[in-house]
């Protein structure tokens, strides 16, 4: 079995923050969602912790509305991190950020994140299982009572995806994306350029024959999409 390389410093991450927030604008209508304040704290700083803790030192960070406010609050670094911003002019969507940004990153990986959801993963575990198993992306799933929300992913015995539900008004328990993927940059290199792509519904469907796995996390989940869930962030996160 191969065994992976000893830590993450290599490995540039990419955290998704330009979403508008449209649902949040109720209680976050003055900043980006991922400047929403949970315990005094921007939302954005807890994920940058997890990165810091996994030994990442490379993180580029995907904006879009209200950009100005996110290099503001954290400038060029965070702790040991190296930050640069890769700003979207118009809506690009999940994917089409990240080729906008394919440019400033500095990695045969990259290490996605969701700016507006949060995952108790162990990062460096994830990296190992995926490097082990020699996936072209791994996605991080966990289970949640109510997947219709989401939409489910299925996998076989092997963990290898093979097949996305849609959003429905089923009321069951399944695995859905976490929003944490690990994926190779050949991936990013694929994705259309000079229009709005979507990671979710576009780039995984065509990306499962290159081979997806997906790693199953039983921890605590979190996205703050709606106020109420933003509420529920403030318990979680301590």
């Amino acid at each position: 079995m191969t065994q992976p390389p000893a830590d993450l410093s290599r490995i540039t991450a990419a955290i998704l923050a330009g979403g508008l927030g449209t649902r949040l604008k109720s209680v976050v209508a003055d900043r980006p969602k991922v400047l929403a304040e949970v315990n005094g704290r921007p939302f954005l700083s807890y994920l940058l912790d997890q990165l810091l803790i996994a030994g990442i030192e490379q993180v580029v960070i995907c904006t879009g509305h209200m950009a100005h406010h996110i290099e503001k609050e954290f400038g060029s670094s965070y702790g040991h991190l190296s930050l640069v911003y890769s700003e979207e002019k118009t809506p690009l969507g999940t994917a089409g950020a990240l080729k906008n940004a394919e440019e400033c990153i500095k990695s045969d990986f990259v290490l996605v994140m969701n700016g507006d959801s949060y995952c108790d993963v162990n990062i460096s575990d994830f990296w190992s299982w995926h490097y082990v198993n020699r996936a072209a992306g791994s996605l991080l799933l966990v289970k949640v009572p109510e997947a219709n929300r989401h939409g489910s992913i299925q996998t076989d015995v092997n963990n290898k995806i093979i097949e996305f539900k849609e959003k429905n008004e089923q009321n069951t328990e399944g695995w859905i994306n976490a929003g944490i993927y690990m994926l190779k940059i050949e991936l990013i290199k694929s994705i259309p350029k000079n229009r709005a792509v979507s990671i979710e519904r576009e780039m995984f469907p065509l990306w499962i024959k290159e081979g997806l796995r997906g790693y199953r996390h039983t921890g605590v989940f979190i996205d703050i999409g709606i106020p109420e869930d933003l509420k529920k962030a403030c318990f979680l996160l301590q």
